[in-house]
């Protein structure tokens, strides 16, 4: 019986060693795998970074990360070893994300990430207190962070042709070195009044959006002097705009617009506007150019339309005082255009120019 117990104990001793050393063995595999593993990681970070290095160039003075159509759907943290960099340009990389390690790039003064498919601004970019320029179009951004009101060096942002952006947090209001602001193809109803607050804002695009109208506050944008607004909903415009002094070019082509208000002749400022495909109330004619050359510049240029157009609709509602006051009539009328064709060929008439003026923008 004794040796029986004691057969047995031996048993359970070789047991427990074997099982023992099979623990220990296995867990050297399992150090040895995750350290193979880490080696392959250092190696792969090493052989990025070589590649990385290889897109930096030096343009003005500045050090650049300069990638075009190569896939580099994430950035590694060995690009961090680059922080030197001044400008990053990737385009059409399939990036997915800013990396969250964005803003430990201090001496960054233009972020260009368009053509990608990033979907969203980390909150990290309100680090970057040296950014002068943001280009974030033709990506699937849905919404801004407040954070980025923090780039307080920031000049130039370009949202355009993410589709779904449809506000601004109040906050971006306090960029007050923001002169150039594209919001153009997204989702906007109104203008954000945190774009109202930049004092500084010079050029705004909110071309192919939702605007129905314009807010009477728009002339607190006193800088501005190029304003795109294209391809909306927008039926009628405030008489403030007319306290837009500094404004040069306002392009309204294809809106809803029924009426040009009379104010708007006050817009000495003003070198360049479009009314193209609106269905204004009046047809209005321009009077015949003398040559071929006029007549291109006056397709180009909408001031002598927008000004024609007043003096008739004033003198329309002068005559229209008149039947009023004495119920005479002088036997003229006035017919609102029946062809909306032939109204958009009239709408799309410019101002003819100096010989040595220069065209202004196209965009419709």
């Amino acid at each position: 019986m004794s040796g029986n117990v004691v057969g047995a104990g031996a048993v359970n001793a070789v047991k427990e060693v074997w099982e023992k050393r099979i623990q220990i063995l296995t867990e050297d595999r399992k150090r040895e795998k995750e350290f193979q593993q880490k080696l392959v990681r250092i190696w792969e970070e090493r052989i990025t970074l070589t590649r990385l290095k290889e897109k930096v160039t030096r343009e003005n003075g500045r050090v650049i990360l300069k990638i075009e159509q190569e896939e580099w759907k994430t950035l590694p943290s060995s690009l961090l070893k680059l922080n030197q960099l001044q400008e990053w340009q990737l385009h059409r990389t399939g990036l997915l994300k800013i990396p969250e390690f964005i803003g430990r790039f201090q001496n960054l003064l233009v972020l260009d990430l368009s053509r990608n498919t990033i979907s969203e601004i980390p909150r990290g970019i309100g680090l970057l207190t040296s950014l002068q320029e943001l280009i974030l179009s033709y990506n699937k951004i849905k919404t801004v962070p407040k954070e980025l009101s923090n780039c307080a060096s920031l000049e130039k942002l370009e949202l355009a042709v993410n589709r779904d952006i449809c506000e601004l947090p109040q906050e971006l209001g306090r960029l007050t070195k923001l002169t150039h602001l594209d919001l153009s193809m997204n989702s906007f109803t109104a203008i954000p009044p945190a774009v109202l607050s930049m004092p500084a804002l010079e050029w705004l695009d909110l071309g192919s959006n939702q605007l129905e109208q314009l807010p009477d506050a728009i002339d607190r944008m006193q800088s501005l002097h190029t304003l795109w607004l294209q391809r909306n909903e927008i039926a009628c415009l405030p008489e403030s705009i007319s306290s837009l002094k500094n404004l040069g070019t306002l392009v309204l082509s294809n809106n809803k617009l029924q009426d040009i208000p009379a104010c708007m002749g006050d817009m000495t400022g003003l070198r360049f506007v479009n009314f193209r495909d609106n269905p204004l109330r009046l047809d209005v004619t321009l009077p015949p150019t003398e040559s071929a050359e006029e007549e291109e510049q006056q397709e180009l240029f909408g001031l002598q339309f927008m000004r024609t157009y007043i003096q008739e609709s004033r003198r329309q509602a002068e005559r229209e005082e008149g039947r009023g006051t004495d119920g005479s009539t002088d036997g003229r009328e006035t017919h609102p255009s029946a062809d909306p064709a032939g109204s958009a060929d009239l709408l799309g008439k410019k101002n003819p120019q100096k010989p040595n003026a220069q065209a202004g923008p196209v965009r419709n």
